[in-house]
């Protein structure tokens, strides 16, 4: 199975991005997955919304240089939360474990170069700090109180070492990628090339899912699953529901909205069930008594 480990899984909202902040999620959310990864075949992805974000505004403070671009920030944020899960996943289970740097192919005339949709970083309520960096360039969008920056999210095409992945996961080893949606590269028939743009973690992952022919893609996130009414006081857990369903309401597109996209897309391609729900439920999850799970 591919497992997604949403940004919010990985980081609770509202969390700092110090380092022993994000050492501690990754600690729990390891505590959670050992169980399941002990029993299954597993590929594991994970999101960077926070900490790409951290690492542009880094870029953008020393002046010395020019910014570095978003596919190699992306690259960085790879390595650094599969470094990050690779030192806890190792101190609870007994399985070789490789993070993977891998390209996640775009088209360069995908539209959501010209809609940046992706919010990544802090959530701004300073409009000083707003104004200064949509001076740079940054365009922001409204997130509760405050305002994001949001970048461009194309439609992943397809995983470039979506083969690898497989034969290593068929060795037995605990394969991490694909983070933060993997790099955004476009295919110019003899190579890639990177791109600025931030591809969606869940449609990517879903993608991979579907590559690798997994038998279940599990989508963790920090609520229990998908809920009907969300944000009514008659909110109600979906348990189990199809594709159809799913389709006929709309999600958040900030929170839910890709989690549920990427499951129906999974589900539609493969014949094969999708989940939703939280992580620390993950075994149950799995098992189907508790979290949303999504058949055709």
């Amino acid at each position: 199975m591919v497992i997604a480990l949403g940004g919010n899984a990985l980081l609770p909202r509202g969390a700092g991005l110090d380092f022993s902040i994000q050492r501690e999620s990754a600690a729990v959310a390891a505590r959670a997955l050992a169980p399941v990864v002990s029993r299954h075949q597993v590929v594991l992805t994970h999101g960077n919304g926070p900490q790409v974000g951290l690492l542009a505004l880094q870029s953008e403070a020393y002046t010395e240089v020019p910014a570095y671009p978003l596919d190699v920030l992306v690259a960085e944020s790879e390595g650094m939360i599969g470094y990050i899960l690779e030192t806890e996943l190792d101190r609870v289970l007994d399985v070789p474990i490789l993070t993977l740097l891998s390209r996640t192919v775009v088209r360069g005339d995908d539209p959501a170069f010209s809609d940046p949709t992706k919010p990544i970083g802090p959530v701004y309520l300073d409009e000083d700090t707003i104004s200064s960096l949509t001076a740079k360039g940054w365009e922001f969008r409204a997130d509760g109180d405050g305002f994001r920056r949001v970048v461009p999210s194309p439609e992943p095409v397809r995983i470039v070492q979506s083969g690898l992945i497989r034969r290593l996961s068929d060795m037995g080893i605990l394969v991490l990628c694909a983070g933060g949606g993997g790099i955004p590269v476009v295919d110019d028939g003899r190579s890639t090339r990177g791109v600025e743009a931030v591809v969606d973690k869940d449609l990517a992952s879903s993608l991979l899912a579907v590559e690798l022919e997994a038998e279940m893609f599990v989508c963790l996130t920090d609520v229990a699953g998908v809920f009907d009414r969300w944000g009514h006081p008659d909110r109600a857990l979906v348990s189990r529901t199809d594709i159809s369903w799913l389709r006929d309401r709309r999600f958040a597109s900030g929170s839910m909205g890709p989690k549920v996209e990427a499951a129906c897309r999974f589900v539609e391609a493969t014949g094969r069930p999708a989940v939703i729900g939280a992580l620390e439920d993950v075994a149950a999850v799995i098992e189907g008594t508790a979290g949303t799970r999504i058949s055709p």
